[in-house]
């Protein structure tokens, strides 16, 4: 953890979270060449709203450079995406519009608009062990320091605290190394959604 610092984030760290949800938006990889139109979409749904609603269970890494990673929880999802659904969307959905036009033409941008105006709050079942979720993204020079596991044990350690029996995630069919990753932290494959090219894994942990 030489050089490297976690504390909790809050909402004035939004364009710095932002920025590292961009360069981690393209199944882990660099995200920017896809999205130069709209370089805040990804992180309007992924980042923005843990920041704003759970600021208790955001977790923020930084070092000299400055913010470099973060980690996100919600005790309940279901709570969480209520939500989000009443006070975080509707503004996304009046500041952009539905794209028109047949879908395999749109931009990445232009997807992740889609999602504002018709979003997915899938949770795995059975729902009452794994009402939790979270997720974490690292920039390239945070990655094999042990950041991630400590900052995933740390929001872990808090949910346990508030009383939640478990927690689950999701990640991309496409991010191979997120999937070993989790896998050594203890989660497990519950279940696969989409395609085998465009598709989720979703993977739960009890404690």
């Amino acid at each position: 953890m030489t050089g490297f610092r976690i504390r909790q984030g809050n909402p004035q760290d939004q364009a710095a979270a932002y920025y590292v949800c961009l360069k981690t938006g393209n199944h882990g990889a660099d995200g920017e060449p896809f999205y130069r139109e709209d370089p805040d979409a990804l992180g309007r749904i992924f980042v923005g709203p843990y920041l704003a609603f759970e600021s208790e269970l955001s977790l923020i890494l930084e070092d000299d450079q400055g913010v470099c990673g973060y980690a996100f929880g919600a005790l309940d999802s279901k709570s969480f995406y209520a939500l989000y659904e009443a006070e975080w969307r509707p503004e996304l959905c009046s500041r952009f519009p539905m794209p028109e036009g047949d879908p395999g033409s749109w931009s990445r941008s232009q997807m992740v608009h889609s999602w504002y105006h018709q979003p997915s709050y899938y949770c795995p079942e059975p729902y009452e062990h794994y009402p939790s979720h979270m997720h974490i993204d690292l920039l390239e020079r945070a990655r094999g320091a042990g950041n991630g596991r400590r900052m995933m044990e740390m929001i872990m350690t808090k949910l346990s605290a508030m009383g939640s029996p478990g927690t689950h995630l999701g990640l991309s069919v496409l991010n191979p190394g997120a999937l070993a990753f989790y896998t050594k932290l203890g989660f497990e494959e519950m279940i696969r959604t989409g395609t085998a090219t465009d598709g989720c894994i979703y993977m739960g942990k009890r404690w």
